[in-house]
């Protein structure tokens, strides 16, 4: 694929496209990192930084739930098929009338939600709410700050579904490193013009929303779909999308659904316990960004119009490669997640207002989000097997069961295991979720297993363990990784990631494995 406009060329074309993704994923996600040292630096994990973290995560589960998640995935197929089957006015129409429609109802949502921000933040965070303490106070009045963002990132997001439509995957993908550096200026230059310091987040997310939609706009110019609002509720277009989006509203975002719930019961325990699953959560988001995301985001366009055309051979194709990169690059993430974890939240986080327990603390949530990562990553592939053929009905019953799954889980694990019994509780109900859809995919012969399975199982499988005797040899013991320097922090983590990587490739190219087969 590339970003001048011609079609997806098969595997190779996906590869290239998947690496665009990966690629401006990557960067968005490593000035993710840097944001979050930057805030842990000044906040650190105490109430004030708990506050602002339920702010921010009430606008951005929905801007998951509704832009990212149900919309998305119900206006991606609708597009590629009027762009597949019709001319280029009526996309254009479709456009100018999802735009009029989405905007308005975001306005009235944002609306209601600025003066009911006491009521969401007692409904999202009760714990706050019972403690009586700052924590209830300052979330509400930062609530009414950052809940406008998912008006404006909703739109951003209905602005790059067009573009990834269109195979302009790398702006939507670039887009989010506006925010990070919205919010590491704003925790640098505008917290010491606030009282408390910590409600320049807040407006940093605010501003971050305006710069996102403004930056996709000229591009959707050069495509000729420069949206011009009209709202049309009874339009054919848009009353597929809305019958789309409603199931799934619940089978896309079963894991951000979990997430939120975790929230509402670490908001119950010892303060800090917010910040420390936020923490461990950002670095599971790394490798499920760059790869897991970026293949998903790849294949949807791709397989809507396989479907489209009534191409089951290529549609069955294309989604066996997909879960074959998956876990090519989600097994060897996981494993290096749970056995860096102490040494990766302190050479990122460990300065300031931070302290070893919480780095601690932290690497236990880790360790359990590491064990679901490749379920987590394995949903948003597998889901796209559904949502390019526009079945939400399905997906929607296995997530109605996943999250059932998932407060069962954290009922019975969060008294022994307190916040990580929270984040093993959301691992769990994953793979039950990535399960479920699996079979279902299989029974309807959507899927069909491709040769060279059990060769490439073997290779990754060798590469994997290889992997993990280098990591368990060269890694340093916790206590080790609270008393190094910052500089002897950064090298030691330097030396095992550059030679985890370094192991895990040398083993596949042992066994054989090559770039051509990548693209096949």
């Amino acid at each position: 694929m590339q970003e001048g406009g011609t079609a997806v060329s098969g595997k190779k074309g996906l590869l290239r496209s998947s690496g665009v993704v990966g690629l401006m994923t990557l960067l968005s996600r490593v000035l993710g990192l840097v944001r979050d040292v930057v805030v842990a630096n000044y906040f650190g994990a105490g109430g004030q930084a708990d506050a602002f973290f339920v702010a921010f995560k009430i606008p951005n589960f929905l801007r998951r739930l509704f832009a990212e998640g149900a919309f998305a995935q119900a206006f991606v197929p609708v597009l590629s098929e009027y762009r597949t089957q019709r001319d280029h006015t009526a996309v254009q129409y479709l456009v100018n009338r999802v735009a009029g429609t989405l905007g308005i109802t975001l306005f009235m949502l944002t609306l209601v939600a600025v003066m009911a921000a006491p009521v969401l933040a007692a409904v999202f965070a009760p714990g706050f709410y019972l403690a009586g303490d700052e924590r209830f106070a300052l979330a509400a009045e930062m609530l009414r700050i950052t809940f406008p963002y998912l008006m404006l990132i909703s739109l951003t997001a209905f602005c790059g579904a067009i573009l990834n439509s269109y195979e302009r995957f790398a702006i939507p993908a670039f887009t989010p490193v506006l925010l990070n550096l919205c919010l590491i200026g704003a925790a640098l230059w505008l917290s010491p013009l606030f009282d408390p310091p910590v409600l320049a987040l807040a407006w940093g997310v605010f501003l971050a929303g305006v710069m996102q939609l403004l930056f996709q706009l000229p591009f959707l110019a050069r495509l000729r779909l420069l949206p011009r609002p009209t709202p049309a509720w009874k339009d054919e277009g848009v009353q597929r999308i809305l019958k789309l989006m409603l199931p799934a509203l619940f089978g896309v975002s079963v894991a951000q659904i979990n997430l939120l719930l975790d929230t509402v019961l670490a908001s119950f325990l010892q303060a800090g316990s917010v910040s420390w699953l936020y923490y461990s959560d950002r670095l599971v988001e790394l490798p499920l960004g760059v790869f897991g995301i970026a293949i998903a985001t790849v294949i949807l366009p791709a397989l809507s119009r396989n479907h489209a055309s009534q191409s089951s051979a290529a549609f069955a194709r294309t989604l066996d490669w997909a879960v074959r990169m998956i876990l090519l690059i989600g097994m060897p993430a996981a494993l290096a997640l749970a056995l860096l974890a102490e040494g990766l939240i302190a050479t990122l986080f460990l300065y300031g207002e931070m302290t070893p327990f919480d780095v601690e603390q932290a690497a236990w949530s880790l360790r359990a989000y590491a064990l679901g990562l490749l379920a987590f990553m394995l949903i948003k592939v597998l889901a796209t097997g559904y949502f390019s053929r526009q079945d939400m009905k399905t997906p929607v019953r296995i997530a109605v069961w996943a999250m059932v799954a998932n407060m069962v889980f954290n009922l019975i694990l969060v008294w022994p295991f307190a916040h990580a019994g929270l984040a093993l509780a959301t691992s769990l109900s994953a793979f039950l979720n990535a399960g479920l859809l699996l079979r279902g995919l299989l029974r309807q012969g959507v899927w069909v297993w491709q040769p060279g399975w059990w060769l490439s199982l073997g290779r990754t499988g060798l590469a994997c363990a290889a992997l993990v005797l280098f990591l368990v040899w060269a890694n340093l013991s916790a206590e080790a990784w609270y008393t190094a320097s910052v500089l002897e922090r950064s090298g030691q983590m330097l030396f095992l990631v550059l030679g985890g990587i370094g192991a895990y490739l040398l083993t596949l190219l042992i066994s054989g494995l090559r770039l051509r087969h990548l693209r096949a």
